[in-house]
């Protein structure tokens, strides 16, 4: 899935889509009901293309599960996050049988289960390879675009973003988290998000 430019904000229960770094904020639009606010340094922002689910092999990127997930229900709804914990954990090791089950925690499922059927409800579930092909003109138009744009908004690259168990965290944090940081090439995107507040 393409999970660019969407993000969680910690305490609110719904999915954002990134319109601007600010100064000690992050500017972000509630994709349900299209409004924005900041979200502050106080804010745990976390983006949905740099989280990755914890293996008993190497760790998968959060988009490639919601692939999973999506190919399990030929493209309809998830069970929903509000069902009983066991079936919960069945029905996410039928998506995912080698996740890591001591380190992948029944809210961390709630979570990816809650996030798939927003972006299905508001038909934003798009993969990869369903994205239009560009001519290597339009490539490098957008690219000129997107740097421009970058400088503008100060959306900063190679910054690891407030994710459940991000770089910063260190090792025991990771260990506790069923979420973790995906790889620059795991999550599909260059882009990277400055940590609200940060300097």
């Amino acid at each position: 899935m393409n999970l660019k430019d969407i993000l969680a904000v910690s305490g609110e229960g719904t999915l954002f889509k990134f319109i601007a770094q600010g100064k000690n904020a992050v500017i972000v639009e509630n994709l349900e009901t299209g409004r924005r606010f900041s979200a502050g340094a106080t804010a745990k922002v976390s983006a949905l293309d740099e989280i990755a689910i914890f293996t008993t092999g190497e760790d998968m990127p959060l988009s490639k599960v919601m692939d999973r997930i999506h190919d399990k229900e030929n493209g309809g709804e998830a069970l929903s996050h509000k069902q009983p914990d066991a079936g919960l954990k069945n029905y996410f090791a039928e998506v995912l049988p080698e996740y890591d089950r001591d380190r992948v925690y029944i809210s961390d499922i709630k979570k990816v289960l809650h996030w798939y059927n927003i972006l299905h409800k508001l038909n934003l579930l798009v993969k990869e390879e369903d994205k239009p092909e560009e001519s290597a003109g339009d490539e490098v138009s957008d690219a000129a675009t997107g740097d421009a744009a970058k400088n503008s908004t100060g959306v900063a690259t190679g910054k690891a973003v407030g994710v459940a168990a991000s770089k910063k965290t260190g090792a025991k944090a990771k260990e506790k988290a069923g979420f973790k940081a995906a790889s620059k090439t795991e999550s599909g995107s260059g882009k990277k998000y400055k940590p609200s507040g940060s300097k």
